[in-house]
């Protein structure tokens, strides 16, 4: 035993710290990453050496000097076109807007226009989506109806009765001689199986895994993850938002009861901006470059009711396209910010936006779960919410079951509803997509939304905070620390 256990504890003796010291180089002066994130890295290398290096290896690594996405050239003359073409008449202020309130966002609208080459769509209806039996049951309505094409991509299909109805629908309607594309998520999808996929690939259904692992149980990329959840029926007519496919979502799972989320159905010319995502992401996984096609692309007849604007983000980008666009938000609030997310672990930008709201007045709420899914990220995401009691802010305890939901309402005038939560892994790890909507139609129904859930929440106050023992305090502290990293 001891021939091999000495060769062994000297190669990590003298090896991984110069291994680890190669990584802080990179780290620092290479991949330029934010001082929470570089400082958490080198404390995870300096402490635990051989297993933060075995961690870096696998989750450390920068996809944003990575290629990942391509646009077809057609295609891309035809977005740089109409983003140059509306850049400058919002610019110039001779864009018109059809709703009065849309022009109090105009330079949010201007952002997320240059970061994420996200044009405004003002030509939308929008259903908002609360509870996901409703959801699934419009997913497959819709579904049922399409004629021409079926576009889906989900973090999570659950290999369940829920996850089987919705293979066995896109499976007649491939047979019917509909176009059906599914895109999943490797790793959120890991219980998926081939035997289940299998009928709809027969019927000429294409599947394919985001990053999946290129060596059985080996994935170099399972940090960076594919958490969007949208779907489009002949380019027409869109979904987005928080929910996945699985029994979970539809409330059947008794241990974590009822699934409390938000999603949006779309009709309108805003679908287009999610065909296009969904194009660049099916390519990554298919290498299967889609065509800009009139039929990917169908003109819509005039509902003119919301403003929207589609805005991706993802680790392919150092933009933080969605978490530039929230604080921007909650920075021109003038009366109120209703923020909902299952995990709270904010950035100092986000949180220093939020607490500089709070302590001037603007009406700050944040709803987070009771209980969450993740136990150290549920600490953490108590440890962050204190400094917005101290500053004024309001924090309810959803009670009713599980609160996934991540939107944020503004003023009653502007919201974002998507995939996002209010921490690192979605600001910087994650691919994800978030619709940004302007008017009172749909953010006053959210905040509508939210003051009704509010009557399944316990409100956390500044005393009750401050009566947590110091164990609960001092793990609290340790998750913090880890924010940044999980």
């Amino acid at each position: 035993m001891e021939d091999w256990i000495i060769p062994v504890w000297k190669f990590i003796n003298n090896w991984i710290p110069l291994i680890n010291l190669l990584f802080a180089v990179v780290i620092i002066f290479l991949e330029r990453r934010n001082v929470g994130v570089t400082w958490a890295w080198l404390m995870l290398l300096l402490l635990l050496p051989l297993i933060g290096c075995i961690i870096y290896l696998f989750i450390g690594q920068n996809l944003a000097r990575q290629k990942v996405y391509r646009l077809k050239p057609r295609m891309e003359r035809w977005v740089r076109e109409e983003l140059e073409d509306q850049r400058v008449a919002i610019h110039d202020e001779t864009y018109v807007y059809h709703d009065p309130v849309v022009p109090n966002f105009r330079h949010l609208i201007y952002m997320n226009l240059l970061s994420s080459i996200s044009p405004l769509t003002q030509n939308n209806e929008v259903t908002l989506l609360t509870d996901g039996k409703r959801k699934f049951e419009m997913l497959l309505e819709k579904i049922e109806q399409a004629q021409q094409h079926i576009h889906l991509l989900y973090y999570k299909i659950g290999n369940d009765a829920t996850g089987r109805r919705l293979i066995e629908a896109l499976t007649r309607k491939a047979k019917a001689g509909v176009e059906v594309r599914l895109l999943y998520d490797d790793i959120g999808s890991l219980d998926i199986s081939k035997k289940m996929l299998l009928p709809l690939r027969q019927a000429g259904g294409m599947v394919h895994s985001f990053f999946p692992a290129k060596i059985p149980y080996l994935n170099f990329r399972f940090n960076y993850r594919n958490h969007r959840k949208i779907a489009i029926m002949d380019g027409k007519i869109g979904f987005i938002g928080g929910f996945n496919i699985g029994d979970e979502y539809l409330g059947l799972n008794k241990k974590v009861g009822y699934w409390r989320d938000t999603h949006l159905m779309i009709y309108g010319d805003a679908v287009h901006r999610l065909q296009i995502q969904f194009m660049r992401d099916w390519d990554v996984a298919s290498n299967e470059m889609l065509s800009f096609e009139p039929v990917l692309f169908p003109e819509m007849k005039d509902v003119a009711r919301t403003a929207v604007q589609v805005v991706s983000s993802g680790p392919n980008s150092d933009k933080q396209q969605i978490k530039n666009g929230y604080i921007k938000m909650i920075f021109q609030a003038k009366k109120n910010i209703y923020v909902q997310t299952p995990y709270f672990v904010p950035d100092e930008g986000v949180l220093n936006a939020l607490r500089i709201a709070a302590l001037s007045g603007i009406d700050v709420r944040i709803m987070i779960p009771t209980k969450g899914d993740h136990r150290l990220v549920h600490w953490a995401s108590y440890a962050h919410i204190g400094d917005l009691l101290r500053a004024g802010a309001k924090c309810y305890l959803y009670e009713k079951g599980f609160l996934h939901a991540k939107t944020i309402a503004v003023d009653g005038e502007a919201a974002a509803v998507g995939t996002a939560n209010m921490d690192h892994r979605s600001f910087e790890l994650n691919f994800e997509i978030t619709a940004f909507l302007y008017g009172s139609d749909v953010a006053a129904k959210l905040e509508a939304t939210f003051e009704q859930d509010m009557l399944d929440c316990q409100i956390l106050t500044c005393e009750g905070y401050d009566c947590r023992n110091r164990l609960i305090r001092a793990t609290e502290s340790v998750a913090r620390l880890l924010s940044p990293l999980l």
